[in-house]
């Protein structure tokens, strides 16, 4: 499955993220695969596209940066996924 992540650095130590990213990486588990990352240009915000087949991978990957990332994650389907998925009922 696929998912929009969106970090919100708000209020946050964005040196510290970003010096913890370059000492330790993305800190996720290797079967959660991050697709595409874009960081907002005031660098309040990350946008990342992810895919993993099981939830509880995301999960494990946001209790590592809790201290420091408010996290939204929102599951999405591409728009030829879901015209294949709703066409019976179309």
């Amino acid at each position: 499955m696929q998912f929009i992540v969106i970090e919100d650095f708000t209020g946050c130590d964005r040196k510290e993220i970003y010096r913890r990213f370059g000492e330790r990486g993305r800190l996720k588990p290797d079967a959660l695969v991050v697709h595409h990352s874009w960081i907002a240009a005031d660098m309040s915000r990350c946008f990342l596209l992810v895919e993993a087949d099981d939830a509880t991978l995301l999960q494990r990957w946001v209790i590592e940066w809790s201290d420091l990332v408010e996290f939204e994650i929102i599951p999405v389907a591409t728009n030829k996924d879901m015209t294949v998925a709703l066409a019976a009922h179309l």
